[in-house]
């Protein structure tokens, strides 16, 4: 059993668990709080901005661990990774032969890339600084790459990479199905033409229904954004050619087989695609395309990282292998907490609110598990935080502001709903999703400062059937007429 003198423990050295680690320093300012991380460098927020009720805003910087220890005496930073957890003994072992008795731990250890394939070297998964630099150093040789993936990395990453052909195979029938629908990819990929110019034109407004085809894409958890929103900032991703780079899309299909050099000029494949030259690695996707390029880009989405603490333990697991937490951000197994991409909620959450794995999620998790932790350590009650009543996220992809707003992408909601949008080419996408007269979410592209306004107009379901159209009437002032 723990006893009251044991330290807190928090694994990862990610934003879920710095967040925790910091919030209980601060909160205990006479107890022991150990964070342990497989990093010399932990991941910290910087300039957080609290930009409305839900949406905040923050850069993620990466700083040596004696920083954290520097602004809390009573926290220790170990660089080493779990051995071993055995809950029933409140024990965690590392690597490094270390052994501490905790008080309460808390399990932030993020996700791994789900790549296409183990161990080739010319599959590269980018997921934290290392990856992201090795990226750099091939792309700086490359002429043509293959990235997989249609989740925030792959976007950030096809539209930075300068000099290099870039071949996109994507499952779904548009760019970002995470984020966007067919509307906001449409207006995204001028985005990926060579000149990249800001062109803008007179705007249109359009009402759509639902695609009865099942367009409408769900959210899953399948992000793999470890690296922070702006991890391309201050990385020249340049390949080795002279001339802009060129984007061609694949859409609606997966890789089927990956070839090395020696294993393609054997195959039928070969026979079938003689024209497709020399290259180190060729792909063949599912609808028939065959490519040869320098290397692979593997952007296909992460796995909660459970395995270091299952062995001997009797964690219950969701299906997508997250630990599973209470709206206290408790496991199944006493005093263990997680919080992040490594935990799945378990508790029915908001109608406006969806478990996306976001730095943004990373954070309010990781404070709010601190407070879960210090309520129970002084026999407090705590209710379930307000950043779960309403999903809100603010990030930038293809150098536009994006801000995502509740059901933004109708998630849930089946036929029962209809969608308002207002596009200006180069300027503007803003898109609101209502049912029954009420707003339920809304996307957010560029520069609209509709943000505060749609989120209180979501908050607060107010009845919007009257306005039809007119609520994304650009020449009516929408806040003031709110306000």
């Amino acid at each position: 059993m723990a006893s009251d003198r044991d330290p807190f423990v928090i694994v990862g050295g990610g934003i879920a668990g710095v967040t925790c680690a910091e919030q209980l320093a601060s909160q205990f300012p006479s107890e022991e709080v150990y964070l342990l991380t497989a990093s010399p460098l932990v991941k910290t927020v910087t300039n957080f901005k609290q930009v409305s009720k839900t949406l905040e805003e923050f850069n993620v910087e990466e700083q040596p661990s004696s920083v954290l220890e520097g602004k809390y005496p009573n926290l220790k930073v170990i660089q080493s990774t779990v051995k071993l957890l055995q809950v029933k003994q409140h024990l965690v072992q590392t690597e490094n032969g270390q052994t501490f008795h905790y008080k309460k731990l808390c399990l932030c250890s993020g996700a791994r890339p789900k790549l296409l394939t183990q161990d080739n070297p010319h599959v590269l998964g980018i997921r934290d600084t290392d990856s992201a630099q090795e990226f750099q150093k091939r792309l700086s040789k490359a002429k043509r790459i293959v990235v997989v993936g249609n989740g925030g990395i792959a976007l950030e990453l096809v539209y930075e990479i300068e000099g290099c052909e870039v071949i996109w195979a994507i499952k779904d029938k548009a760019i970002g199905n995470t984020f966007f629908d067919a509307g906001a990819a449409q207006f995204l990929i001028p985005s990926l033409e060579p000149d990249k110019k800001d062109r803008s034109l007179p705007c249109k407004r359009a009402r759509y229904t639902t695609d009865k085809t099942g367009g409408q894409s769900g959210v899953s958890g399948e992000l793999g954004s470890a690296l922070g929103p702006d991890w391309h900032e201050g990385v020249e991703l340049r390949g080795a050619e002279k001339s802009s780079s060129r984007t061609h899309m694949e859409y609606e299909c997966e890789v089927e087989k990956i070839y090395t050099q020696q294993d393609f000029f054997m195959s039928d494949l070969n026979k079938e695609n003689s024209k497709l030259g020399m290259w180190p690695v060729y792909v063949q996707l599912t609808n028939g395309m065959a490519y040869g390029c320098d290397f692979i880009v593997s952007a296909t989405g992460v796995v909660p990282n459970t395995d270091p603490f299952l062995c001997g333990n009797n964690f219950e697991l969701a299906a997508d292998h997250g630990l599973k937490v209470d709206d206290h951000m408790r496991t199944s197994e006493q005093d263990v907490y997680a919080a992040g991409e490594v935990c799945t909620i378990g508790w029915e959450p908001s109608p406006l609110w969806q478990q996306m794995r976001l730095w943004t999620q990373a954070r309010q998790m990781g404070w709010y598990a601190a407070r879960c932790m210090a309520a129970e350590v002084l026999e407090e009650s705590i209710d379930l935080d307000f950043c779960f009543e309403l999903f809100s996220h603010i990030t930038k992809f293809f150098n536009y502001k994006v801000v995502l707003l509740g059901k933004f992408n109708a998630q849930g909601l089946g036929q029962d709903h209809e969608l308002l949008v207002r596009c200006t080419k180069g300027r503007e996408y803003v898109k609101v999703v209502l049912s029954g007269g009420r707003m339920l979410g809304a996307v957010l592209i560029g520069d609209s400062d509709l943000e505060e306004t749609f989120e209180n107009l979501i908050l607060n379901q107010m009845d919007l059937s009257r306005y039809g159209e007119e609520l994304l009437n650009p020449n009516i002032d929408i806040e003031d007429y709110f306000d």
